[in-house]
């Protein structure tokens, strides 16, 4: 497809169809996705009431393709975090947070491509170069610490589980030694009130 100046519009028919006025032509959520790699720039338009409806066909192209065999990219513990979000007090602070997270990501990618081309030149290897699994746990794990702590400072009161401070400690059963320490207390306690009375 021919990319055109300046932001294309995609045009969503009610037969499902989608049209591309930048090449006149219909297209599929494949060409689509197509477009998304390579960095074009468009918004969906339903053809009939004129609204943008680029935020749904995107993430229908997302679930195409999580859809196919061996290609999915979000983690099930991931997918249920954030549909845990949904309505939750903190649900404006995540979409923030994913899109620095992924800018973050992608720049780290392109440094990482760029001294891999500094010092082996270029290569295939170069030119499809995608981070160590390693390297993009530990930067899953340090965005989510981050955002964790950021989620404290909005709940200052609650505890990473969602309790209360010292409420799993009040949970937690004595166990025989605190509990020896305890009566010794007691004993010493009533010997100095006898004491005391006599």
């Amino acid at each position: 497809m021919a990319k055109t100046d300046g932001e294309v519009v995609i045009k969503k028919y009610a037969n499902r169809r989608l049209y591309n006025t930048g090449t006149s032509t219909y297209v599929t959520l494949e060409d689509l996705a197509q477009m998304v790699k390579k960095g074009d720039d468009f918004t969906v338009q339903d053809a009939k009431s004129g609204d943008d409806i680029t935020h749904s066909v995107l993430t229908q192209i997302i679930f195409e393709q999580e859809s196919k065999t061996g290609n999915t990219l979000l983690p099930i513990s991931f997918l249920r975090q954030l549909i845990s979000y949904y309505g939750d007090q903190m649900q404006m602070v995540v979409p923030t947070f994913l899109e620095h997270s992924m800018k973050t990501f992608a720049d780290q990618q392109t440094q990482m491509r760029e001294q891999m081309t500094r010092a082996f030149g270029e290569t295939p290897l170069t030119k499809n170069l995608q981070m160590p699994i390693q390297m993009m746990e530990e930067q899953v794990r340090r965005n989510t610490d981050v955002f964790r702590q950021a989620m404290q400072m909005f709940s200052p009161f609650t505890a990473p589980g969602g309790a209360a401070p010292g409420a799993a400690d009040a949970k937690k059963a004595p166990d025989a030694r605190d509990l020896d320490d305890l009566k010794e207390q007691l004993r010493t306690l009533q010997t100095r009130l006898d004491n005391l009375g006599s």
